[in-house]
């Protein structure tokens, strides 16, 4: 009667989107947490550029939220997010203590 046809694939684009998707709450929090951390800590050290300090808390975010994913078998979950967040306060920590 009802004769529907399911795809099994994932298109280009649709993949593309899945993974722009569980990459940017990495990017979003390392970036702000480079951007705002002169806000916080007023003492001038001798850090990265802010780019880069962006560039490699999102590289401990998206390490972070791989792991969970490989973990937990899934991504989204709030612990994973949270590992996340501790992730990109230890690189950021790093960062300024140079």
């Amino acid at each position: 009667m009802f004769d529907y046809k399911i795809q099994s694939t994932m298109g280009t684009l649709d993949l593309l989107n899945h993974l722009f998707n569980f990459a940017l709450p990495a990017i979003v929090v390392g970036s702000l947490l480079a951007y705002c951390a002169p806000l916080l800590y007023r003492k001038s050290s001798p850090a990265p550029a802010r780019y880069a300090q962006a560039a490699i808390n999102s590289v401990a975010g998206l390490l972070a939220l791989a792991i969970g994913l490989w973990f937990f078998g899934r991504d989204g979950k709030m612990a994973t997010y949270g590992v996340m967040v501790v992730f990109c306060a230890m690189s950021q920590a790093v960062a300024l203590r140079r």
